[in-house]
């Protein structure tokens, strides 16, 4: 899956993943490969990159919004800072 992070000031990441976690504002979950459709908004909290079954990436971020289309995750943060 591909995955696409920006901030308003810069591209955070972008590249190809396993999948992530992050905080919705109903609480934690995960989007994977070839996930269905989804458009949901994001809390603050902690977002995990899963760049392979066992090499992840930890964030801070400010809430937001993701969307997944055709195997592309796009995440809009407010901002972020690394863990």
């Amino acid at each position: 899956m591909i995955l696409e992070i920006l901030t308003p000031e810069k591209k955070l990441f972008s590249g190809e993943v396993y999948g992530i976690q992050l905080p919705g504002i109903t609480g934690l979950f995960e989007i994977l490969d070839r996930h269905a459709p989804l458009v949901s908004a994001l809390a603050k909290g902690n977002m995990k990159i899963l760049k392979t079954k066992t090499e992840f990436e930890y964030y801070t971020i400010q809430g937001g919004f993701v969307e997944v289309l055709r195997n592309k995750a796009t995440i809009l943060i407010e901002g972020a800072t690394q863990v």
